[in-house]
């Protein structure tokens, strides 16, 4: 116990670095070189993050393939299993950087549409952007890595001091007069810096010397054969948690952005604290799903699901009873007053969102990344043309109003969880269809 709880601490600490800095640097970035800026950081942050989640959109699929395999020993499986994921997000993030580099003209001319930008500015600024989802891309299979062997405590002293060393940076050169694009610049010496820390610490765990990329033939199936959900999924994760932001910046210029980033910025530690905290639930199950009782599995995800709620109000509640002030604080009164009208919106949308946490990690443990990617890419699907329809009729209440719709949908995830742990459910917990990689060789329901 006294470890998951270690791991839920650092899976906490991960996340809330960066978050967290965002709001104390927000204020200094906002009044030192304005909110056009500040818009173009978060649109260029937006593209880092899409990128980088849909580059490293198999992570998970590794994390339950490793701690399968080191739950039973075979460690050569798992040096080839963490090899063959290097290749895949190699080539993944090259492509995503490359068709992001050739977009960056038309994306960079819309954004400085308002004239209160330079388009070359936005051009570098975009470029730089392209150049950060390769290197996150990369860094994602240490951290996945590390991850499944349970281990959080060196992958998180060094993502979050990474984290903490870039926005002092930022904050440094915006009370300097620097612009965004040396803002970029510095976060992506920090993030190589930091990937090439990642690496020696999981070829530490891995009992090797070096780490290089290469397309192992059965570990790379097995990875591609669910790991596509697991990307297909990831990718309809960014529509709502990133894609909003670059469409709004596109539709209605960098300006725009800025209320509507601080929003959720303010609110996205209703999703991350939790999704952080019980990050460990995952490759905990992975590793011991196979020979654990279909009623101790039932009580460990309503413990997890009880601990999901109580932080989701917490968290939810006291946004919004602290929401205006801070905004104000952080923002003034001129963007604040903007903000202030959507942000119960993004918070409600981020809790219910924050909600299928457990849900998502038990059925990703149990194998079941189809039945995940079908209930979230069906969700986003659905919700794409609602996003930019409101968005065109409402402006920014339109988008937010967006996001509570996706919250909603996203529960959907307990339906096939419940009937697979119900009391009267008669599939035992090691049924073919629903464990790990070395059952999954079967069919995933």
């Amino acid at each position: 116990m006294r470890k998951h709880l270690t791991n839920a601490a650092y899976g906490v600490l991960d996340y809330a670095s960066f978050p967290f800095g965002m709001v104390l640097v927000a204020p200094i970035v906002l009044h030192r070189i304005g909110a056009p800026e500040y818009g173009l950081w978060m649109v260029s942050t937006a593209v880092v993050s899409a990128g980088g989640i849909i580059a490293s959109g198999f992570g998970d699929a590794n994390i339950q393939r490793v701690a399968r395999l080191r739950g039973t020993g075979q460690m050569q499986r798992m040096i080839h299993t963490v090899r063959s994921i290097l290749g895949i997000n190699l080539a993944l993030g090259s492509l995503l950087a490359l068709l992001v580099w050739l977009a960056a003209p038309y994306a960079a001319n819309h954004i400085a549409a308002s004239r209160m930008l330079p388009a070359e500015e936005c051009l570098s600024s975009l470029r730089v952007a392209s150049l950060l989802i390769l290197v996150r891309a990369i860094e994602t299979v240490s951290v996945s890595t590390q991850r499944a062997f349970e281990q959080y405590r060196s992958t998180v002293q060094i993502s979050t001091v990474v984290r903490l060393l870039t926005l002092a940076a930022a904050a440094m050169l915006a009370l300097a007069g620097h612009r965004t694009v040396s803002i970029l610049v510095a976060t992506a010496i920090f993030m190589a810096l930091g990937t090439v820390m990642q690496f020696r610490q999981a070829a530490r765990l891995l009992g090797i010397t070096s780490l290089w990329p290469a397309f192992e033939p059965e570990a790379t199936r097995a990875l591609l054969k669910f790991g596509a959900f697991v990307w297909f999924q990831a990718l309809g994760g960014v529509i709502f948690a990133q894609f909003d932001r670059i469409l709004l910046g596109i539709s209605l210029g960098a300006q725009a952005v800025a209320p509507y980033a601080l929003c959720v910025q303010f609110a996205q530690p209703i999703i991350g604290l939790t999704a952080s905290g019980l990050n460990f639930l995952f490759p905990y199950l992975s590793g011991r799903v196979g020979s654990m009782s279909k009623e101790f599995l039932r009580g460990t995800l309503l413990k997890a699901l009880a601990c999901n709620l109580a932080a989701i109000c917490c968290c939810a509640g006291g946004l919004l009873l602290a929401g205006h002030p801070l905004l104000r604080i952080w923002a003034g009164p001129a963007v604040a007053q903007n903000a202030a009208r959507i942000l119960p919106l993004v918070v409600l949308g981020s809790a219910l969102t924050g909600c299928s946490v457990t849900g998502i990690y038990a059925l990703q443990a149990l194998g079941w990344f189809r039945t995940v990617s079908i209930i979230s890419l069906g969700s986003r699907a659905a919700m794409l043309p609602l996003m930019i329809f409101l968005l065109h009729k409402m402006g920014l209440e339109g988008l937010a109003i967006s996001r509570v719709c996706l919250g909603s949908v996203a529960l959907l995830v307990y339906l096939p969880l419940w009937q697979f742990v119900a009391p009267d459910a008669e599939k035992p917990c090691s049924a073919p269809s629903s464990t790990s990689f070395a059952i999954q060789e079967g069919t995933n329901p």
